[in-house]
């Protein structure tokens, strides 16, 4: 499960000396003293109680004009912009008998998805008594990424991001099924960020089966590709042929296929685009082009 980082410092600093502390010792989480550095600063950055407060009062007054781009839903707040190798959010949790967690659903919330990250984060419990999370954790190394497959999942227990607790979470490593809190919360974060990561899978979990749900992580270049080869121009297709025969990307090899699979039609002609993947070299493609034409319905 995350590991539990014991920061004892009563110190408070701003947002601001917090992001610029960061950007002194970027932040590594499989570094000791990096980490170390950066947790220190989490604590210190929640034991201002009036920072949080202060930003919301700022990005309300100026209509959010300021506010650092963010690829998030409205439950996460960008505290600062993405640095070199990492940035600062924080991320608000409904409580259970709230009407905005009935209203939109728990899905809209991340509650009750078994995944994975394929990034590292500092996580700290600066407001209300915290969500809760079944934790397990699983052998990245040990999956190709289908849906389906056998993740070997282990079960770590049950336990809740508490007021001024410090976890890291732990880059395909562990995996979390988030509950709603008992009452709502607020948790700041450490986020590491490097230009690698659309590239790194990222998982949803079957936990009453042990496999692999789905490869939910999507960069621009699957949505692009898709949509070059949805218009049909020529020079699109061709690069979809290369990228689903040579792509390093076993993902974006997938969404090739899946790009080129679309535009037929007829259904066994797509059935025979599905068949070529599967035998394209690589397992992960191999057994999501099997499911896809196990739900084929070709005419005799």
């Amino acid at each position: 499960m995350p590991c539990l980082i014991d920061v004892a410092d009563e110190a408070a600093c701003s947002l601001g000396d917090c992001a610029a502390a960061l950007d002194a010792v970027p932040f590594d989480p499989v570094d000791p003293e990096s980490l170390s550095h950066a947790a220190l600063w989490l604590r210190r950055l929640g034991n201002n109680r009036d920072f949080l407060g202060d930003v919301l009062v700022e990005s309300l007054s100026a209509r959010h004009r300021d506010e650092p781009a963010q690829a998030y839903g409205p439950q996460v707040i960008m505290l600062t912009a993405p640095g070199s190798s990492s940035f600062l959010r924080c991320a608000i949790w409904p409580g259970a008998g709230e009407g905005v967690l009935g209203a939109s659903g728990q899905e809209s919330f991340v509650y009750g998805l078994p995944h994975d990250h394929n990034f590292s984060f500092l996580t700290h419990g600066y407001f209300g008594p915290g969500y809760w999370s079944e934790f397990y954790e699983y052998d990245y190394d040990g999956v190709t990424g289908w849906a389906g497959e056998a993740a070997h999942l282990r079960p770590m227990g049950r336990h809740r991001l508490e007021s001024d607790r410090i976890m890291l979470y732990r880059a395909h490593r562990d995996v979390h099924l988030q509950l709603p809190a008992d009452a709502l919360s607020v948790s700041v974060n450490v986020m590491h960020a490097v230009p690698a990561i659309r590239w790194l899978d990222q998982y949803t979990f079957d936990v009453e089966r042990g496999t692999i749900a789905a490869n939910v992580d999507c960069g621009p270049s699957e949505s692009f590709l898709r949509l070059a080869v949805a218009l049909g121009g020529d020079e699109a297709l061709d690069l979809a042929e290369h990228f689903a025969r040579r792509h390093p990307s076993d993902r974006l090899r997938v969404t090739a296929w899946d790009s080129l699979a679309a535009r037929e039609t007829d259904l066994a002609r797509r059935d025979a685009i599905w068949a070529v993947a599967e035998g394209s070299g690589s397992r992960m493609v191999e057994m999501e082009a099997r499911a896809r034409r196990g739900v084929i319905a070709v005419p005799a």
